[in-house]
């Protein structure tokens, strides 16, 4: 681990899109982690409260539900900043770096358009579920406010994917290197 700091050092200062982007990401999956941990404190909450006679807190399924759905997809940005996505090499080992660097960069690009069409579906299924008025049965919260995380996670991933793509494939791009 600190071999990878010192060689970050090394390489100089990392450009202002790059440190942007990394801390968005970073604040993505962070507030992914504390609803998810506040979620599971509800519950532990509940749980104690139930066995100690008190009664549990009402709709805390709900809340559980409510907090994966819409928390999910926040860690997402960061899994494609940090290049985390299972990557199959197995066919293309024998190509130049070059070469094996372009055809990565042409599979993010594919990336990037699946995030953006997956972005764009959530969008009007938002949009249909809050026309609707959809609400959970127990604390009557509304559904579509579940989808506004997800589009954030899933746009994101969608502009990290693509700030990536475009120095792979070629270097007229270099200076967006977002690593």
């Amino acid at each position: 681990m600190a071999e990878r700091l010192h060689n970050d050092d090394e390489q100089g200062e990392h450009p202002p899109l790059f440190l942007l982007l990394r801390a968005v990401c970073l604040t993505s999956a962070g507030i992914g982690g504390a609803v998810i941990f506040a979620a599971s404190l509800t519950v532990t909450l509940s749980v104690v409260m139930r066995n100690l006679g008190f009664g549990g807190i009402r709709g805390d399924f709900e809340l559980v539900e409510l907090a994966c759905a819409a928390c999910a997809s926040l860690f997402l940005p960061l899994c494609q900043f940090n290049k985390g996505h299972v990557m199959v090499d197995l066919f293309t080992l024998w190509l130049k770096p070059i070469t094996q660097r372009r055809f990565d960069g042409v599979w993010t690009l594919i990336f990037a358009a699946c995030w953006a069409f997956v972005t764009w579906r959530l969008s009007l299924g938002m949009a249909e579920m809050h026309d609707y008025g959809d609400r959970t049965m127990l604390l009557r919260a509304p559904v579509w406010m579940v989808y506004l995380p997800a589009i954030f996670g899933m746009g994101l991933s969608a502009v990290v994917a693509l700030l990536q793509s475009l120095p792979m494939m070629s270097g007229a791009f270099r200076a967006l290197e977002v690593r």
